[in-house]
């Protein structure tokens, strides 16, 4: 019988089912894609009973394998996308489909509920800005526009909190994952009833707030038949995506910095005191007494796939590494806006468009590709930068995400920001935070940063070169100027 760790991550396209050692090592791994549907502009939504069945497969899948009993498995942990809106009945049955991190249906709230309560008291409470990307905007939509199902809601749920309750039959509302709600009051980490009323929701509608590595129940008999796993197994409320990704790269004290290096791209700043900023997304880490800061950029490992797939066919990611490398520093002149579908942080700008700016007959596909990963890096320095104003500052960078396999584009990443970059292994991160809240709750590790010390492991250290990151600044001051220049035209579009 071994002492292993079950990592579950619900993301965007699939869910991943991870377990580990106890020293972070990987066992076995399965995942199971599900759809995002798009039934109208605006709306991007999934079924949150096939997050379930994805995760039923997935952990199946494993024990399949044959390399993990069910028995070797001490605690599970789930970790989740972000602003999922999980609304049930009080038999849990799912009322509407979830509108997940990108819908914007509810911009029409946010206008009249900021200019009613003040943007600037919802900010003061929460640390956040009233986006129709939150969760709360999309509950006050549902209220709206479908009340005779909504009168039927018991209570509102996260991605990996209604995870948890369907392995465990418990209702639970994980710390990290409160940053969504804006009444939730970010300083104290509670429900602040008061704004809720404001917002015209009943705040009985939410579940009690549990620490990320708090244990919530055990897997239930019906969880056990669906999964495999062992009725009584305990399972803990787990958390956000960002702040497992975080705690999985180890980034747990002041300053340790998460870089995001996925589909999108982004960086979460570790922070020992609240330093909230307006254009930036603040929320608990998943790590007891801590916050963090957030940058989130839809412009990250998908733009470079965009380029694969559309324009440069044929080619493979490392392919298209090793032709950047052979791009000079700046592209020949080619400055890459990478706002493919709007732009999150700091902009929050739906309607910002991807441009790629200097072209001549001189340039060639490589760089075309090295101008690619200097805009995402460009995104990611833009939301460091901001994050200064607030006094919060990065010491240092550990990579996750499958960029983080590029050797050119960490070096990139680097340059332009100015910040050592350390690359974890970091194709795990995210379940292996998941499993880490896991096994600090069932005593595998004293604390957290004895579970870092046992589970991170660095694979490559990536020093910013001080001449690259000189001439870099000059083509990001024209990233900048760029998109304040095509603003008004791209709104016009």
């Amino acid at each position: 019988m071994s002492d292993y760790l079950l990592g579950i991550d619900i993301g965007t396209s699939s869910c991943k089912a991870a377990v580990f050692g106890a020293d972070g090592g990987i066992i076995g791994s399965r995942s199971r894609e599900y759809a995002v549907q798009y039934p109208e502009p605006g709306y991007a939504q999934q079924n949150p009973v096939d997050w379930w069945e994805a995760v039923c497969g997935a952990v199946r899948g494993i024990f399949a394998d044959g390399g993990v009993k069910p028995s070797d498995i001490k605690a599970v942990g789930a970790d989740g996308q972000s602003w999922s809106a999980v609304v049930v009945d009080k038999n849990g049955r799912v009322l509407f489909d979830s509108p997940i991190w990108m819908d914007t249906r509810a911009s029409a709230v946010c206008e009249e509920v900021g200019r009613l309560i003040g943007e600037k008291a919802i900010f003061g409470l929460c640390g956040n800005p009233f986006a129709p990307t939150y969760t709360t905007p999309k509950l006050i939509w549902f209220q709206r526009n479908y009340p005779y199902v909504f009168k039927s809601a018991y209570k509102v749920l996260q991605s990996n909190g209604y995870i948890v309750y369907r392995l465990t039959g418990k209702y639970s509302q994980d710390l990290s994952q409160g940053y969504g709600l804006h009444f939730f009051d970010m300083r104290k980490g509670v429900w602040d009833a008061g704004m809720a009323k404001e917002m015209g929701i009943d705040c009985s509608l939410m579940p009690d707030i549990v620490p990320c590595h708090g244990i919530v129940g055990n897997v239930t008999e019906e969880a056990a038949a669906q999964t495999g796993l062992l009725p009584g197994t305990p399972v803990v409320a787990g958390g956000l995506d960002a702040a497992c990704g975080t705690l999985g790269v180890g980034a747990v004290s002041d300053g340790q910095t998460q870089e995001q290096s996925g589909q999108a791209g982004g960086m979460s700043i570790c922070l020992e005191t609240y330093k909230p900023h307006e254009k930036l997304i603040t929320g608990f880490h998943a790590v007891p007494d801590r916050w963090l800061l957030q940058g989130g950029s839809v412009g990250g490992g998908g733009t470079l796939k965009w380029l694969k797939e559309n324009i440069l066919t044929g080619l493979g990611f490392e392919d298209m590494s090793a032709l950047a490398a052979q791009s000079p520093v700046g592209s020949g002149g080619i400055v890459y806006l990478p706002y493919m579908a709007g732009e999150r942080s700091p902009l929050w700008d739906k309607k910002a468009k991807g441009v790629y700016f200097g072209l001549n007959y001189a340039h060639k596909r490589n760089d075309l590709i090295r101008s690619t990963m200097e805009g995402v890096a460009y995104s990611l320095y833009h939301n460091i930068q901001t994050a200064g104003e607030a006094g919060a500052y990065v010491k240092n960078m550990n990579a996750s995400g499958g960029a983080a396999n590029s050797d050119v584009w960490m070096q990139i990443k680097a340059d332009v920001t100015g910040k050592e970059i350390r690359s974890a292994r970091s194709e795990n991160a995210t379940t292996l935070g998941a499993a880490i809240l896991a096994g600090v709750a069932v005593g595998i590790y004293r604390d957290f940063q004895d579970a870092v010390n046992q589970t991170v492991r660095i694979k490559k250290v990536y020093t910013p070169n001080p001449e690259n990151h000189e001439k870099y600044i000059g083509s990001y001051q024209v990233y900048l100027r760029l998109y304040e220049n095509l603003r008004m035209l791209m709104h016009r579009m």
